[in-house]
């Protein structure tokens, strides 16, 4: 009995101990050979910053890709390296280390309805200059002080010149205290009424009163009245004996007078300001600012030449039409333009070759309106900037386009520019 007891309390011990020794004689998994891959915690990974480890990965897979997305996403190699983007507030005194090839784009984005994009980004815009993309080396939305050049028309008939003098009171709500401002006037020849001052001075409000101007009654010609006909007796062989009669009909049989040529300057009103424009600091948005009907007669340069002197010293012509030019109908019947005869507006061709805009107004409300509307604009724009590749002073005229990668957008930017010997200046710091 106690031997068959003892058998049973000694039976675990032995089966434990049979069983230590069985687990010893089974040999280990074979290790895997060549491969080294440290040590590895569950949901976390290799990864230098999460296994706290001067590297993940040793010599023997040095090759292999890497475990996860670098911290910051490369770019798209066709876009190349981003460009410049300072921050908020620093775009105006952005400092560049320019080198003689840097050329400088400011541009407006508009959609359907006509209201300024906003919140585009580097991504969002191309570049090409003579048909070739160009790489963006500055991208920046801040705005910049305005430098204005006023031009005034005072050629404009009496109805339209009432409207705009009305007007003139609401312009300096248009601008910044940091903007400043000159003004030109013009009727036979262009008159500079003040250099440029401080946007919400004392001064420029004086001069804008000063500015002024009746206008010109419009000319009205009777050739069905007596005072409208020649008097001819004997089938022309005395004429004009009548000395109540204009004697510069002469022997015209038709009655019809010849109509006086009346002057509006208008070609040497943006050429005087513009002049006087190029001389504004950097950093400074340069703008020339129209408020007129656009009718150009009698000036000694040409849209060509003045376009040209425009595109090189970086200005954009805004404008605000007034009169019959900015009804639709009207202002697309102007366009056809009669050899040997006054152009009724101009203004167009200024704003579509330096990235400016026109804002058609008929009443004087909307005058008023379009001030803050062109300000606006003009201050708001986007503004790149990139390294070309064309030998720079050439004084050749290079094509730029703007594009935005968006449907639906309206893109306003100059169509191109002439380089200039002030811009060589390799290796010095420049604000732009």
């Amino acid at each position: 009995m106690a031997g068959s007891l003892a058998l049973v309390l000694l039976a675990p011990v032995a089966w434990q101990a049979a069983a230590q020794s069985s687990a010893q004689a089974i040999p280990d998994a074979p290790k895997p050979q060549g491969l080294s891959i440290g040590p590895i915690a569950p949901g976390i990974g290799t990864t230098p910053e999460n296994a706290g480890l001067p590297s993940a990965q040793s010599s023997s897979d040095a090759g292999a890709p890497p475990s996860s997305l670098p911290a910051a996403t490369q770019a798209v190699k066709d876009e190349g390296p981003p460009p410049d983007v300072p921050q908020a507030g620093q775009g105006p005194e952005y400092v560049i280390h320019a080198r003689v090839n840097f050329v400088e784009v400011p541009f407006t984005v508009k959609d359907s309805k006509g209201n300024l994009v906003a919140g585009l980004t580097w991504r969002d815009v191309r570049v090409n200059e003579n048909g070739l993309r160009q790489q963006l080396a500055l991208f920046t939305t801040d705005p910049f002080p305005l430098s204005v050049a006023l031009v005034i028309d005072q050629s404009m008939t009496y109805d339209n010149m009432t409207k705009v003098n009305n007007a003139l009171a609401a312009l300096q709500g248009a601008f910044a205290s940091y903007d400043e401002v000159a003004v030109f006037t013009y009727n036979n020849g262009p008159r500079m009424q003040t250099t440029f001052t401080g946007a919400q001075s004392a001064r420029l409000t004086a001069v804008l009163e000063r500015s002024k101007s009746t206008g010109r009654e419009p000319i009205f010609y009777d050739t069905t009245g007596p005072l409208g006909q020649n008097i001819n007796l004997n089938g022309g062989a005395l004429a004009n004996i009548d000395p109540n009669t204009n004697s510069t009909h002469g022997r015209s049989m038709s009655g019809i007078q010849n109509v006086p040529r009346e002057s509006h300057t208008l070609n040497d009103a943006i050429l005087a300001a513009a002049t006087a424009l190029s001389k504004a600091p950097k950093g400074r948005r340069r703008v020339i600012y129209v408020i007129s009907d656009g009718k150009e007669y009698g000036s000694q340069a040409s849209v060509k030449e003045v376009i040209k002197y425009l595109q090189t010293n970086k200005i954009a012509v805004y404008g605000t039409l007034v009169g019959d030019s900015s009804l639709p109908v009207i202002g697309f019947l102007n366009h056809m333009h009669l050899p040997l005869s006054m152009r009724d507006n101009v203004l167009p061709a200024y704003t579509i070759a330096t990235g400016g805009n026109l804002d058609g107004e008929f009443r004087q409300k909307g005058i008023e309106e379009s001030f803050a509307r062109i300000a606006r604009e003009a201050r708001t724009q986007y503004t790149i900037g990139y390294y070309t590749h064309e030998p720079f002073i050439d004084g050749k005229y290079r094509t730029i386009e703007v594009k935005v990668m968006r449907p639906g957008l309206t893109v306003i930017a100059k169509k191109g520019y002439y380089p200039t010997a002030s811009d060589a200046m390799s290796g010095v710091q420049r604000t732009r």
